[in-house]
């Protein structure tokens, strides 16, 4: 039987590398979790740096869209037309 120590040898071969191949699929279950995490957490982040993008981009459009319009105020109190011409007691 000098087979047998070369069987024995295959079957303890056999059994490291299938305890090898859990711990390694374990290790991507642990790490394909975590990926999954930091993924959402990136696209959280993203989502609101977007919002903020467009809150801003909303902002000045509403800004320059008022400096655009002339304002309807009262005329006597436009000072580009030529001064203050509000009636006075003096």
């Amino acid at each position: 039987m000098p087979y047998t120590p070369t069987l024995a040898l295959m079957a303890l071969g056999l059994l490291v590398l299938v305890l090898i191949g859990v711990r390694v699929i374990r290790s991507l279950r642990r790490f394909a979790s975590t990926r999954t995490l930091v993924g959402d957490r990136v696209g959280d982040g993203v989502g609101m740096l977007k919002a903020r993008s467009a809150a801003l981009k909303v902002a000045l459009a509403e800004r320059r869209r008022t400096e655009q319009v002339p304002a309807r105020g009262n005329p006597a109190y436009d000072r580009r037309a030529g001064g203050d011409r509000r009636i006075t007691n003096g």
